[in-house]
């Protein structure tokens, strides 16, 4: 009786065992996805979907945040949701919890909004690109998650082409050693800061890149000393070599389209693979994603374009296993799914038509 006793249980905790292990892989299936958008038209700020990595497919996106303008943003490992902000006439950034969306703080100026903004997790500090203020800003995020302004420059400049009329700063993120990498796509200059506890910016370089080129982003290689340069006026993608003092050389650049593309185009986001094997590019206009392939001198060459299945393709990312990329099309209001081979970079699109008003932020939680 005592063994029957025995054998019963041991068969029903092995149950156990196997049902909670089931019920982790079906929830390790879905990867759930924020994207930010405009509010000027139809949507209502930060949407979220769900990627399932069995049946290859992403839910329809649904409002998970109500918020003006949440042009990109950014989520911490304690879960907090960092984002563009408007109200009215002001804009700015905003802390929020993602679990509850509880609003923690917002910080807020006079005039246009920031386009970016990022998270220093080691030093507990955020930093914002504002394109219209040609400005960079850096706050504190404290224990309870609320912002301060600690530092702000402001850049002057511009370039030869008619969108380079002003500085304008478009990018604010760390490099592999903990300064801050801004890029001026007005004044075709990307600069370095030195950062100190507090959120003070100290310049330490800046590089000068060809006339017309219009810097937008930037991604650093896997290995920290090579980094891979969008620019969004030129349609080309540059190779950057990193340095310890913090300065770049400009190693050379090619193009995100083909040759005898003619009709506008405006390069966006850009995405480097962990394996430091591929590069990726979105076109905006041409409407198309460009596959790189990183060539031993880390130069780059273009092995794939393939279509958005939409229209200005302002943003996209690989999902933590790499295997899928999501782009969110703005102008047409949809984002597309693709199937990426780890081995050669290629894209495959699995989705499109995915209904999402106003995309420009794709980021995975």
């Amino acid at each position: 009786m005592y063994q029957q006793i025995l054998k019963t249980a041991v068969i029903y905790a092995i149950l156990l065992v196997l049902t909670i292990q089931f019920e982790r892989c079906v929830i390790s299936m879905q990867e759930p996805v924020l994207f930010g958008t405009y509010t000027k038209k139809s949507s209502h700020g930060i949407y979220r979907a769900f990627l399932d990595t069995e049946t290859k497919t992403l839910s329809k996106p649904e409002l998970f945040l109500e918020v003006q303008n949440p042009t990109y943003l950014t989520l911490s490992p304690q879960k907090t949701l960092l984002t563009i902000s408007s109200q009215e006439t002001l804009g700015g950034i905003s802390s929020y919890n993602a679990t509850n969306q509880a609003l923690y703080n917002e910080v807020l100026f006079d005039g246009p909004n920031p386009c970016y903004v990022s998270l220093d997790e080691d030093r507990q500090l955020v930093y914002s690109a504002n394109y219209h203020k040609g400005e960079i800003l850096s706050y504190q995020l404290a224990a309870d998650q609320t912002l301060t302004l600690a530092d702000r420059v402001v850049k002057t400049g511009g370039g030869p082409l008619p969108e380079q009329t002003a500085a304008h700063m478009h990018y604010s993120d760390l490099t592999p050693d903990k300064r801050l990498v801004a890029i001026d796509l007005g004044a075709d200059t990307v600069y370095t800061f030195d950062v100190d506890s507090t959120g003070k910016l100290t310049e330490v370089a800046a590089l000068k890149v060809p006339a017309g080129f219009g810097p937008r982003h930037l991604v650093f290689a896997p290995n920290k000393q090579y980094a891979y340069l969008v620019g969004e006026l030129s349609s080309q993608v540059a190779t950057l070599r990193y340095h310890d003092d913090g300065h770049f050389d400009y190693l050379g650049a090619l193009k995100t389209i083909p040759a005898d593309w003619t009709e506008h185009n405006g390069a966006a986001a850009i995405r480097c693979s962990q394996d430091g094997k591929f590069v990726y590019v979105s076109n905006r206009g041409h409407n198309s994603l460009a596959v790189f392939t990183v060539q031993a001198d880390h130069s780059l060459t273009l092995s794939q374009l393939i279509s958005t299945a939409g229209e200005f393709p302002r943003d996209f990312a690989l999902d933590p296993s790499e295997h899928f990329v999501v782009v969110a099309n703005q102008n047409t209001d949809n984002a597309s799914l693709y199937e990426r081979d780890t081995t050669t970079g290629q894209l495959t699109l699995l989705q499109a038509d995915i209904a999402l008003p106003e995309g420009v932020c794709v980021c995975f939680e």
